[in-house]
């Protein structure tokens, strides 16, 4: 069975995160146990993770390979100017997929470019919760 490991960054589990009600549509528990369901009905596992400090996300994708068919990472803010975080994820050798709840190009200027995106398979955003979801269902079509 494929496991796919489901990352999330920093303040993503803080309850009504954001400046939108995109965050506030399912905690991020309630996405965990959606993730699960759907991990299933795709005959895959998922575990997922929520980390805030970025040596901790940067440590524990250092752990996937070997481990894990890919990785699903909502790095939050991290995604915008993490260059380790990219370098982590780019030598891991294991499709990951970006994901973001809100429309990053619909925010303020500095969100629009990812530094991490470049070393992913791709990215989703604007589908608030339900970006995970689709993330999970790419990497099933890819691994």
């Amino acid at each position: 069975m494929k496991k796919i490991l489901v990352i999330s960054g920093p303040n993503l589990n803080l309850p009504d995160t954001g400046e939108t009600s995109t965050y506030k549509e399912s905690s991020l528990e309630e996405i965990h146990v959606r993730l699960k369901k759907k991990a299933a009905e795709l005959g895959m596992e998922v575990d997922c993770e929520q980390y805030n400090s970025e040596g901790d996300i940067i440590d524990r994708i250092q752990q996937v390979p070997g481990t894990y068919a890919g990785v699903v990472l909502n790095a939050g803010a991290l995604a915008h100017y993490s260059y380790s975080l990219r370098d982590a994820i780019g030598t891991m050798r294991v499709p990951c997929v970006e994901v973001f709840m809100s429309n990053v190009h619909a925010g303020e200027e500095f969100r629009h470019k990812s530094v991490v995106a470049e070393v992913c398979v791709g990215t989703i955003s604007g589908f608030g919760a339900h970006s995970y979801v689709l993330a999970l269902e790419a990497l099933a079509n890819l691994t």
